[in-house]
C-alpha cells in the first residue's frame, strides 16, 4: 500500500510478483520463508554492542551461512491514521533465533520512506525506492538518526551505515532474491547477508 503509493507509475516497472508482495493491502501479510545464502555481521570489536542490540530486535554478532529465515510484513493503520508496514525478521542460527524488525512509513512530500528499526525502535533511516530497469527493488539509506527514548539525534555522515538493499525475482528458480549490505567508509562492512525465499502460509 505505501510502496504503491510512493512510487507511483513507477510500480507498474516493478516484476510482477514484487508487485505481488509489495502491494500489501490493509491487514493482509505477507509471510514467507527461506535460506539466507551466507550472513555475515560487523568487525569483532562492534559485536559485543550488536549482542545488546538484539534485545531491541535490531543487529546480532553472528555469522552463517545457509541460515533458515522467515520474514512477514503486514500494514495497518498507526495512532497517527497513516499507513504503516511493520517488518519482522528471523534468522535461525544453530544456537540462537535473531530478529530484525522494523516499522515503515511514508512521506510523500519528501518522497521517502520513514525507516525506524528495532523493537521498540534504537536506529532512525531515510529510505529512497527506486526500480531498476530489470524490474528489481533498489533501496537506499540517506539521512540517518539515533533514538533515544522520544529524542532523534543526528548522526554526523562519518558514522552512518550506508545501506543498499537490492530484491528481485529469479523466474528459473520461481523464487524472491535479497541482497542487504551495510558498509561504513571508515569502519568497512557493518551487516550484509544474501538468500532467496518463498511466499508461504504463517
Amino acid at each position: 500500500m505505501i510502496y504503491e503509493t510512493l512510487l507511483a507509475d513507477d510500480f507498474q516497472r516493478l516484476h510482477p510478483k514484487l508487485q505481488e508482495r509489495y502491494r500489501l493491502p490493509l491487514q493482509e501479510p505477507f509471510y514467507a520463508k527461506g535460506t539466507m545464502h551466507v550472513i555475515r555481521s560487523g568487525p569483532s570489536f562492534l559485536r559485543p554492542m550488536y549482542g545488546l542490540f538484539t534485545k531491541n530486535r535490531f543487529l546480532f554478532p553472528e555469522d552463517g551461512e545457509m541460515i533458515p529465515f522467515t520474514i512477514s510484513n503486514t500494514c495497518h493503520m498507526n495512532n497517527q491514521n497513516e499507513a504503516e508496514v511493520y517488518w519482522e525478521r528471523t534468522f535461525f542460527f544453530p544456537n540462537a533465533a535473531r530478529k530484525f524488525n522494523a516499522t515503515m512509513t511514508v512521506d510523500l512530500d519528501r518522497q521517502i520512506v520513514k525507516d525506524y528499526l528495532g523493537d521498540p525502535a534504537l536506529f532512525y533511516s531515510d529510505l529512497k525506492f527506486d526500480v531498476t530497469k530489470d524490474g528489481f527493488l533498489m533501496i537506499r539509506s540517506e539521512q540517518q538518526r539515533i533514538v533515544v527514548g522520544q529524542k532523534e539525534l543526528s548522526l554526523p555522515k562519518k558514522l552512518m551505515g550506508r545501506v543498499v538493499v537490492t530484491e528481485g525475482y529469479d523466474d528459473a528458480l520461481d523464487v524472491y532474491t535479497i541482497h542487504v549490505s551495510i558498509f561504513n567508509d571508515f569502519i568497512g562492512r557493518m551487516m550484509m547477508y544474501a538468500g532467496q525465499f518463498t511466499p508461504c502460509a504463517p
